[in-house]
């Protein structure tokens, strides 16, 4: 007898509200990224190493909608971080990743196995993994200072 995997439905209220707690995070940690084009750098360290720095980086600001690159600099060469370009709608009050690494323009969801092996849910998986990183700077993060 041969079992039928059922099909992934994307949880559009889910997603939804992924967007608007990523929103939430990034203007706590950018609040003003629609006046000032440039990068912030949040630091994670433990005692007096260094573990990480996030840098965001607006690339472009609209009144409307703003575009952000995150990529993680000082990492492990083993553990490579892809870097994310977000977008955040203002008016909706949401943020979503429209892009990582080489890969853009996600589909809501996917049939497996497909040609470039996306997951079924590779858009919600990338939304929440945005969500845990920011989330995790907001709790551990600390301002980077330059060395003088």
């Amino acid at each position: 007898m041969k079992l039928l995997r059922e099909r992934y439905r994307l949880d559009l209220v889910e997603l939804q509200a992924t967007c608007a707690a990523n929103y939430a995070r990034l203007m706590r940690l950018l609040p003003d990224m629609r006046e000032h084009v440039g990068t912030r750098r949040v630091a994670l360290s433990q005692g007096e190493h260094l573990l990480g720095v996030l840098a965001l980086e607006v690339l472009e600001a609209c009144p409307y909608t703003t575009t952000l690159q995150l990529r993680q600099e000082h990492s492990w060469p083993w553990l490579p971080v892809p870097p994310l370009q977000v977008r955040v709608y203002h008016d909706a009050r949401m943020a979503e990743v429209v892009s990582a690494a080489s890969a853009r323009g996600f589909r809501s969801t996917y049939l497996y196995p497909n040609s470039a092996m996306h997951q079924p849910d590779e858009k919600t998986q990338l939304n929440q993994f945005l969500g845990e990183w920011l989330g995790h700077c907001l709790a551990c993060g600390h301002e980077l200072q330059p060395v003088i």
